[in-house]
């Protein structure tokens, strides 16, 4: 008898889908003729198991990671991605892209965006912004930013487009810093970049154009979120990894990729999906997910709202006349 849907639905044969991975990124680099891989290491469970991946494929020697903290990382971010390097015996660097970002304008120009709806913010303030939860009606979403002054006060403003455009254009510089940091080693190494999105964040979007979206190989893009957490342990990651909350570690505030981007836990967020893709009965997906039906329809729906509001982060860049491929 088959059982009903649930979580065993994303099951996987999972070393044979290592042996799988690990021969796609043997045949790239053969193709492109680069001799290793770099891994930018965020200290989350996504970089940390392609990392794996990498070494599983190519042995320490021909894996590099790079730790790219800024002054508003979690000042544990460190030493967890440092955990990585050091468990699975790869090479790495740490590269502060703080001045980087002060060059640019990163802080000053974010900063400047929450103030048309907070004034008063500036030195020793905190923030991050975040999005009502999709399940809970059916009423156009509008992000917030949530402010704590330096006297431990919070506040929350409804962001105007302009508010968050700005704030949201001022924060890519830092992913697109450390994708200049990526390529850089890269280039020097003749290595080639492993990109570290889940299939969650790739399909809805939840990447930076140019940034964390830039990538020569994306091992497990095509991997559910829970899927990936099950490779993590079959690979070795380390617990304090495998049992961490996924962060953003964008903003100055603590903020959960749920509270930022998805509105569900990644456990509901996979199923919906797979169920979605799949044509599994409605039914079904909300009982696997203690949703009512409802709730589950304004899941697919914001699904369907955010792949095309993000369609075009992943197209290529356009031609105006026809131009023979290589």
């Amino acid at each position: 008898m088959t059982p009903p849907f649930g979580p065993h639905a994303l099951d996987l044969d999972l070393p044979a889908e290592v042996d799988r991975i690990t021969d796609h990124i043997k045949t790239y680099l053969a193709r492109t003729r680069r001799k290793g891989l770099v891994v930018a290491l965020s200290g989350g469970i996504d970089s940390s198991v392609v990392a794996a991946l990498a070494v599983h494929a190519l042995g320490p020697s021909r894996v590099f990671g790079i730790h790219m903290p800024e002054r508003e990382s979690s000042p544990e971010t460190l030493r967890i991605s440092s955990a990585v390097s050091d468990t699975f015996g790869f090479d790495s660097v740490i590269e502060d892209i703080t001045p980087m970002l002060e060059a640019a304008g990163a802080y000053t120009r974010r900063d400047d965006a929450i103030r048309l709806v907070c004034p008063s913010y500036g030195p020793g303030y905190k923030s991050k912004i975040v999005l009502p939860s999709v399940i809970d009606s059916d009423s156009y979403r509008l992000y917030s930013v949530v402010v704590l002054d330096p006297d431990g006060k919070q506040e929350k403003y409804r962001l105007t487009p302009e508010a968050y455009l700005g704030i949201v254009a001022a924060t890519n510089f830092k992913q697109r810093v450390r994708k200049m940091q990526d390529y850089y080693h890269a280039d020097r190494l003749n290595y080639a970049v492993a990109g570290t999105p889940n299939r969650l964040e790739y399909d809805q979007g939840f990447f930076v154009k140019l940034g964390d979206g830039s990538a020569d190989i994306k091992p497990i893009a095509h991997l559910y979120k829970c899927q990936v957490y099950a490779l993590a342990e079959h690979l070795g990651v380390p617990e304090e990894i495998r049992s961490r909350p996924s962060t953003t570690d964008t903003y100055s505030l603590p903020q959960s990729q749920e509270e930022f981007y998805f509105s569900l836990p990644h456990e509901r967020m996979d199923l919906c999906l797979y169920g979605m893709n799949n044509d599994v009965p409605l039914e079904q997906v909300a009982a696997a997910t203690d949703l009512t039906v409802e709730q589950v329809e304004r899941v697919y729906r914001d699904i369907e709202q955010k792949r095309r509001a993000t369609a075009y982060l992943h197209l290529p860049p356009a031609l105006c006349g026809d131009v023979p491929e290589i």
